[in-house]
């Protein structure tokens, strides 16, 4: 039994475009007309060739997601894991840092903090693991903690600070950045507590600080939400204990000594 052909004649194609961009679909609008020819000239099936379609169009669209998250997300460009070396990074964070990029540590809304001087990578890799997380499909916010403050006290202070949390608790994860240097007023503490407090146990929270445990009440001031704080944070979370020299000291001395190579090289070729 001989198939029918079955093919959109010209007439057809627009009403078909237009259908289509009602059900948002742009990736089968562009190409259906190309597969539908080189499905005709191999032999497909109806089946086949719907099928290559929504694969094109869910390929289409997770790239599109990635590409409006990672927009959304603030993390600088330049810190990913491309340009992160990794073998500077103390042994053991080497060693943490695949299975954090995995994502598995925002699945069960736990957290990551990452201690050491300044100088140490804290961010670079702190922000690598943020990029993977969106290529992941997970939603990243990347905050310093002062610019976080300050949107969640402006957002109290127009009494808006319910509906502030809730638009920051679509992300799955929110990274603060250099927390250690936040040297805030009651009020601007118990907007960050606020904040913390709301995220336990439900979304990740990433923190980077040059101040260990012990010295967080130059954060918090008062004692028992220092306590508090630190028990919501620490309850289900992975350290990173950036230790070792300064990265920007030793790239300062690296472009030092290349500077070096570079002017020897050249007196070497005046001299010939």
């Amino acid at each position: 039994m001989k198939t029918a052909t079955i093919t959109a004649t010209p007439d057809e194609r627009p009403a078909l475009e237009i259908m289509l961009r009602s059900l948002k679909l742009p990736t089968f609008i562009q190409a259906h007309a190309e597969v539908a020819d080189k499905a005709e000239s191999e032999g497909w099936t109806f089946t086949a060739y719907l099928r290559h379609l929504v694969e094109m169009e869910s390929h289409d669209r997770e790239r599109r997601r990635v590409e409006r998250n990672l927009k959304e997300s603030c993390l600088p460009a330049d810190k990913t894991l491309g340009t992160l070396n990794i073998e500077k990074l103390p042994k053991k964070v080497r060693t943490q840092l695949p299975s954090l990029c995995e994502g598995g540590f925002v699945e069960k809304a736990e957290n990551v903090l990452a201690f050491g001087l300044p100088g140490r990578g804290k961010t670079h890799t702190i922000c690598a693991i943020g990029h993977e997380l969106v290529q992941r499909g997970h939603r990243v916010l990347f905050r310093p903690a002062f610019k976080l403050v300050q949107g969640l006290l402006a957002a109290k202070k127009d009494l808006a600070l319910d509906q502030h949390l809730r638009r920051l608790d679509n992300f799955d994860a929110v990274i603060i950045d250099d927390i250690g240097y936040v040297q805030q007023s009651q009020e601007e503490m118990e907007v960050l507590f606020t904040f913390l407090s709301e995220r336990y146990e439900r979304r990740s929270v990433v923190i980077t600080s040059n101040l260990v445990f012990s010295e967080w009440d130059r954060i918090f001031k008062n004692p028992m939400t220092t306590a508090a704080a630190i028990d919501r944070v620490v309850h289900h979370c992975v350290i990173l204990e950036m230790t070792g020299p300064t990265r920007r000291g030793e790239d300062a001395q690296d472009r030092h000594r290349s500077e070096k190579e570079k002017d020897k090289d050249e007196e070497a070729g005046d001299a010939k």
